[in-house]
């Protein structure tokens, strides 16, 4: 935390982000050191999360109980990224020994891996589901959209784009009409659009509004419909 030209360390973290009525994001519910600007990254998506969840509580398509999965999902991110400030810090130590680890460090941050690990970008959400793609973050795919009118040219778009009206998405990529069927009863809350892509790993998603992937279907499998209802309900509701 800054202050003036000087800074302090301090780490600190709520233990719950929901007290009935009263929930904490951002600096309220997490405070850590400057480096990186990595606590701002986690307040706005903090934010994000909670807040398509409040509009749906609001609106009457669930019930509050969705507001605790708020901190199920958020806490272990930002206590992650605590222990993650303070190696940092640590790692500033001016003696010989930890220079020799921050430049260890450095070498480890050209791999990958290792890169995406200290980012925090590899964080997934534990929904019940094991395919890859459940509980990550959508990857921000180029989109063509198909018209039905051959004069009219095809749509390019990215993912990312189809989210910014805050309703679900119901990403149909190869065409899989009994997807789009199995979500018609929510048309009012979550968005269905038929599109192709470069991407050969998955035929559809249901996409939070926050943009976390809640159901995927693997390439050529047969559409268990019970269990796009089920994450169907789960995050919108019993149809209207």
């Amino acid at each position: 935390m800054s202050s003036g030209t000087r800074w302090i360390d301090t780490a600190r973290q709520a233990t719950t982000y929901r007290t009935g009525r009263v929930l904490l994001a951002g600096d309220a519910a997490h405070v850590y050191a400057p480096v990186g600007g990595q606590g701002l990254n986690v307040g706005i998506v903090d934010a994000a999360n909670l807040g398509w969840k409040l509009a749906a509580v609001v609106c009457g398509w669930v019930g509050e109980d969705i507001l605790d999965i708020y901190t199920t999902e958020r806490h272990p991110v930002a206590a992650r990224l605590l222990q993650n400030t303070r190696a940092q810090i640590a790692l500033m130590r001016p003696d010989p020994q930890t220079r020799a680890l921050w430049e260890m460090f450095s070498d480890l941050m050209d791999l990958d891996d290792a890169h995406r690990y200290v980012a925090g970008m590899d964080v997934r959400y534990d929904l019940g589901d094991d395919h890859r793609f459940v509980g990550t973050l959508c990857p921000d795919m180029k989109l063509t959209l198909e018209r039905p009118d051959p004069d009219v040219v095809t749509a390019v778009t990215r993912s990312a784009d189809l989210l910014r009206e805050g309703r679900g998405l119901l990403l149909d990529l190869v065409d899989r009409a009994e997807a789009r069927d199995a979500a018609a009863s929510w048309t009012g809350r979550v968005n269905t659009v038929t599109a192709r892509t470069d991407r050969v790993d998955v035929d559809a998603l249901l996409i939070r509004p926050d943009g976390c992937v809640a159901w995927a279907l693997p390439t050529g499998q047969d559409l268990a419909a019970t269990t796009l209802v089920r994450a169907l309900g789960t995050w919108f509701g019993q149809p209207a």
